[in-house]
């Protein structure tokens, strides 16, 4: 007598209609476990539209690779789900989709309305006169010899460098860089080489201290108004306008000094400095 196998039509729909993609699986989980997107909007600090876009796993919708990978690990931890594997799989569908070419289409110059008007070259034309100007005049006092009284005056005015006896100038390099992030934010900290020193999701209040031996440090991120950057325990200059994607920033204790310098009296967002200004 042959074996008769029971054919179970239900578990052949459920597995008929096992998600596949990424986006399919978060979506599934998440509303197994009740939840809306607005709620996982909430959750993970990331725009509706952008989990909208994961959920259809339409990567070209989102600002880059990186946004896509980390929000997609945040998408995935705030429904308890394994983040590194979701996040492998968004790899590997970026890599195999036309991401890259969607992006490179979008900036073709094929619109005549990006032509630039007459106005507009007149006035870049005007900018350029004026640069060339600039420079010869420069150049004309550059290389024109200081006269004696010029070169007593210089000296006058130079200030005298006081120094605390015992004191010991501490090199740039060797003050420590700490990142402290103020909300959640994503971002990617890494080398002239690549190698990634941090990576992913910084929770409000985590703090991060750049390795003194990181050699051209940068980094990339979406929201750099969510963190205050300390070099050697005095605060430096924000890294960019808030909500805008900055990315090959150096942040270096050189770099960041060279900031401060550049922008005396600057104050972080977050720090004592700024929340005293009332008294």
């Amino acid at each position: 007598m042959a074996d008769e196998t029971e054919f179970d039509p239900d578990a052949a729909n459920a597995s008929a209609i096992q998600p596949t993609t990424p986006g399919a699986k978060l979506r599934a989980a998440r509303e197994a476990k009740g939840l809306s997107l607005p709620e996982i909007a909430t959750r993970t600090r990331i725009a509706q539209r952008q989990l909208e876009a994961i959920e259809r796993d339409d990567y070209a919708a989102l600002p880059g690779i990186p946004y896509a990978v980390g929000f997609a690990r945040a998408y995935a931890r705030a429904i308890d789900m394994d983040d590194v594997a979701i996040a492998a799989e968004v790899r590997n569908a970026v890599h195999h989709s036309d991401m890259g070419a969607n992006r490179y289409e979008a900036f073709e110059p094929v619109d005549p309305t990006r032509v630039p008007s007459r106005a507009l070259a007149w006035t870049a034309a005007a900018i350029v006169v004026v640069l060339i100007a600039g420079f010869t005049i420069w150049r004309t006092q550059m290389f024109t010899p200081p006269t004696g009284q010029e070169i007593a005056a210089q000296e006058e005015a130079k200030p005298a460098v006081v120094r605390p006896v015992g004191t010991v100038p501490v090199a740039p390099a060797a003050q420590p860089v700490v990142f402290t992030a103020v909300d959640d934010v994503w971002l990617r900290i890494y080398d002239e080489a690549g190698e990634r020193l941090k990576d992913g999701l910084m929770k409000k209040g985590e703090v991060f201290t750049l390795p003194t031996d990181a050699k051209g440090p940068m980094i990339l991120t979406g929201r750099p108004q969510a963190l205050t950057v300390t070099v050697g325990g005095k605060p430096v200059a924000p890294l960019g306008a808030p909500d805008r994607t900055i990315a090959d920033v150096p942040v270096s204790a050189q770099a960041l000094l060279a900031r401060a310098a550049a922008a005396p009296g600057t104050v972080t967002p977050g720090t004592p400095a700024a929340a005293s200004t009332g008294n």
